[in-house]
């Protein structure tokens, strides 16, 4: 894989979107199904245990073992997804977030200083599950907005072929140019959400598959939303965020020094979360390089938390409604 063409480069910036379909060999995630099958067996034994699971349900595949267990106790999801954070940080999914073919597509639209973003996350869409299902948002609406002009590149990855029978994404093309639309909080399922007559004037909705290897680009303004999973197989992904050095960061912060009291230059887009690293030809040494320190960033961010961004977005019971 050779980094973005002129023209996939044009398109990613005209449309807000692109989908690129062969940046990782499909044997390049068996590591991480390996890594997510081990969390949830480990995760399994222990609720078993404790009387919560019938069974291990070790004879099912990857592709369904979550939802037999899920079906019995959501429980499952913590020590995969995390609670309020990126959850698991293992060696797999180090190894997929430092990927070469990922960082020259990613340096295709960034350059080569690049850190990977405080925000990344695994989602396991299990069929049925309403939580999987996520509405219409713009990632800068969780950010800080002085970082609304900068590009925070989402690269969506999914570890099975991303369909719309099972929920792949959607998205408003060329909205991207039309800045942050309104959000409410605590929207359908707990999400931020962008109500209908808010949503930013671009192309009609454009559902987006993304065959396994495959990667889908977005801006942190591109609308997008999940749709529901109607398939038999959970529809396991990874989004995961990149920047250039010069968007504002917390690489080398630690959490318990944090404050509010500074230039907007020197706050995180999203200060709970560790950025970290991951390319460098104008300082090397800054790179992460090691699947134990990068698990030991996340996980000191995990233990304290700074305050997320305040953009005083309403409620969404309390938004306005038509009269």
């Amino acid at each position: 894989m050779s980094a973005l063409t002129e023209r996939q480069a044009e398109f990613f910036e005209r449309e807000g979107y692109l989908m690129v379909p062969d940046v990782f060999a499909p044997t390049d995630f068996a590591p991480l199904r390996d890594e997510f099958t081990a969390v949830i067996h480990e995760a399994a034994v222990e609720l078993r245990a404790a009387g919560k699971l019938s069974r291990l349900y070790e004879d099912e595949p990857f592709e369904r073992r979550l939802t037999r267990i899920y079906a019995e106790t959501d429980e499952i999801l913590g020590p995969i997804i995390g609670r309020g954070g990126g959850g698991h940080s293992g060696p797999a999914l180090f190894a997929v977030i430092t990927h070469p073919a990922l960082l020259e597509v990613v340096e295709s639209l960034i350059g080569p200083e690049i850190i990977a973003s405080s925000v990344y996350r695994v989602r396991p869409k299990i069929p049925g599950m309403a939580r999987g299902v996520v509405p219409w948002h713009q990632d800068s609406g969780y950010f800080n907005p002085h970082c609304d002009r900068d590009l925070i590149l989402t690269c969506w990855i999914p570890l099975v072929d991303a369909t719309v029978e099972n929920g792949c994404l959607e998205v408003l093309p060329r909205a991207h140019r039309r800045g942050v639309a309104c959000h409410y909080t605590n929207g359908p399922n707990g999400y931020l959400a962008i109500d209908d007559p808010d949503l930013p004037a671009g192309g009609p909705p454009v559902a987006v598959p993304v065959p396994l290897g495959g990667v889908l680009l977005l801006t942190n303004l591109t609308p997008h939303c999940s749709t529901p999973n109607r398939s038999d197989v959970v529809r396991w992904s990874l989004d995961l965020r990149y920047q250039d050095a010069a968007v504002p960061n917390n690489v080398g912060e630690a959490p318990q020094d944090f404050t509010w009291d500074r230039p907007d230059a020197q706050i995180a887009c999203y200060p709970p979360e560790a950025d970290f690293v991951v390319q460098s030809v104008r300082d090397p040494r800054s790179v992460v390089r090691s699947a134990d320190d990068f698990n030991r960033i996340r996980r000191r961010y995990e233990r304290l938390r700074p305050p997320g961004p305040e953009r005083g977005w309403t409620r969404y019971d309390r938004r306005p409604q038509p009269s």
